[in-house]
């Protein structure tokens, strides 16, 4: 404790004896934990009173944001906007273009310096990053490029460590005229002078939530509008340049834009698909149908590509930020039930082209104001797989090639075709030739067979390659996921005092809502309907109800929603009519 409290006093020195001695306590029980971040690297946390305090890289002493929380002046802060922070967490740097400049001007730092990072209006840091340049080398940069190194922030796994407790209410010091400024009325913005004043138009600020810190460089045409004369500042955000766009989308990393991606599907399901009438609202039904049905063509909605990992953790994420209130309403299962729709983020967000924001809101709805289920339409296709890349090259295609039968059908008749592969004797065979055998024969079989029927080629073909399907809702892009489709699943279970329950599964993959499926069956058979986790199933739950009501299911299914048949398993347990058991 005396050496760990002396490297603390070299690395801190603004740090009072008596805080050191609170930081550092002689008596009270202090663990050493050892960790391995990401990239490999060896680090030890420091905790006391099971808080995370200080964490040691490569011998070099850094504080936790609980420890900020208590010495905010600990290390010289730079102020962002609080869209920014999600980004922090998911592990991305703070670049220039998210720095906000107040009138007073920045710390005087030099680079490897290390800082804090707070969120404008407060001065609880939710950040700890080193800095990659010096304040006069970031306003010769024209506040552009990479600022800071980040290392640590509120909501990341060091985070979890402690409590979870949230940033304090630290207000901004007297002497801010930033924070100040920031916190004045409209009219007075209005009334300054361009350049008076670094807080950019609300519409500005609200441009900077779904984009990645990386490509900052297109955000700083909107952070530095200040500096043109009124009217060109109130042009609004979507006159930049669309080439400037596509080099900021392209120089993203993969995760962040996936990040970006479930950003823009959070909120447009938000504006255009979500009414206050459908809370509470499953978190899984949210996903599944409004956020993956706002998504863009040719685009997939992957959680575990983003940097969240979690959906759970994606929601929490925007309920730090005060946008949405989830709940768990019952065991293991979370539910949206409530919505701020007057966020500035919601309010702000553009929906994008080719979708139509009032054809979107009143999608699905009859005159009476009820939703109309419309039965998806699901078409199977197949991936091309690597072992039958030589069986489809030939026809320009490659790994991961996406076809429906009809395509695979022709390409394999083709191949047969100009190979002249077809039996001269009996044309009902085909000739198995090298490439055939490597990809549609197994070991065992490639000394015995010579030659394959049409239908055996195509079926094998078929079985060989990667199983994809289609999903299509009415008014909303296709969709397309891996696997062959789910049916629904209807099963009866036995409970106690041989009572018997009915279970449904995979609704939401259909567009069904599982709690309107279990309200409206409970209504109509009169028992009670429950909704609980399906096992083995992430983000997926069961609809619960008493009594073997397979009968009213499938005339539901099957008539009410007009499902096909074939989607459905499990009807053949319904109980024979005319005899009691």
């Amino acid at each position: 404790r005396r050496k760990l409290r002396s490297e603390v006093a070299a690395a801190f020195p603004t740090l009072s004896t008596e805080q050191l001695a609170e930081l550092v306590p002689n008596k009270e029980e202090l663990n050493v934990i050892k960790i391995h971040s990401h990239k490999g690297e060896a680090i030890t946390v420091y905790m006391n009173h099971r808080n995370p305090i200080l964490f040691e890289v490569e011998k070099v002493l850094y504080p936790t944001v609980y420890t900020l929380w208590v010495y905010p002046d600990l290390l010289p802060a730079f102020a962002t906007w609080p869209p920014v922070l999600q980004k922090l967490a998911g592990g991305a740097d703070l670049m220039l273009p998210g720095v906000v400049v107040p009138p007073s001007g920045l710390p005087q730092v030099q680079r490897g310096t290390l800082c804090a990072v707070t969120l404008l209006g407060s001065r609880a840091p939710v950040a700890v990053g080193v800095a990659t340049m010096s304040t006069e080398e970031m306003l010769a940069a024209g506040m552009k490029g990479k600022g800071f190194a980040v290392l640590h922030t509120h909501l990341d796994h060091l985070w979890e460590y402690g409590d979870k407790s949230s940033p304090p209410t630290l207000a901004p010091l007297v002497t801010d005229s930033a924070a100040k400024e920031s916190a004045g009325d409209e009219e007075e913005l209005q009334g300054q002078e361009p350049g008076s004043s670094c807080s950019p138009e609300p519409e500005q600020h609200v441009g900077i939530r779904g984009l990645s810190l990386k490509d900052r460089n297109t955000c700083a045409e909107l952070l530095g509008k200040e500096e043109l004369p009124e009217s060109r500042a109130a042009e609004p955000a979507e006159h930049a340049s669309t080439e400037d766009q596509q080099e900021a989308e392209d120089s993203r990393t993969p995760q962040e834009q996936m990040d970006a991606l479930f950003n823009q599907c959070f909120f447009h399901a938000l504006k255009c698909k979500v009414k206050k009438s459908d809370l509470p609202l499953l978190t899984s039904t949210f996903l599944g149908s409004h956020m993956v049905s706002c998504c863009p063509a040719g685009k997939q909605l992957d959680i575990k590509k983003s940097s969240y990992k979690k959906f759970s953790k994606f929601l929490q994420c925007m309920q730090h930020q005060r946008i949405l209130q989830v709940k768990e309403l019952s065991k293991g299962v979370e539910s949206i039930v409530d919505v701020d729709w007057k966020h500035p983020d919601i309010k702000a967000f553009a929906v994008p082209e080719g979708f139509s924001s009032a054809s979107a809101a009143q999608d699905g709805k009859s005159e009476d104001g009820e939703k109309v289920y419309h039965a998806p339409e699901i078409i199977p296709l197949y991936g091309v797989s690597t072992k039958m890349i030589p069986l489809f090259q030939e026809s320009g295609h490659r790994k991961g090639s996406i076809l429906s039968s009809t395509e695979v059908r022709n390409i394999i008749i083709n191949y047969v075709k100009s190979n002249e592969l077809v039996d001269e004797t009996n044309k009902n065979f085909v000739k198995v030739n090298a490439i055939l055998c490597d990809c549609l024969l197994d070991k065992s079989e490639q000394d015995e067979i010579s030659h394959l029927k049409w239908d055996e080629l195509l079926s094998r073909c078929l079985e060989r390659l990667q199983p994809l399907h289609q999903v299509t809702f009415s008014g909303q892009e296709p969709v397309v996921r891996k696997g062959n489709v789910e049916p629904i699943d209807i099963s009866i279970a036995q409970r106690s005092s041989n009572k018997k329950v009915t279970i449904i599964k995979n609704l939401e993959l259909y567009g069904l809502d599982p709690q309107c499926v279990a309200n409206t069956l409970q209504q109509k058979v009169q028992a009670s309907a429950t909704i609980s986790p399906a096992p083995g199933a992430k983000d997926r739950v069961q609809v619960q109800i008493q009594g073997n009501q397979i009968h009213h299911l499938a005339k539901m299914l099957l008539e009410e929603y007009q499902l096909p048949r074939k989607y459905i398993q499990g009807l053949e347990k319904a109980p024979k009519l005319g005899r009691r058991k």
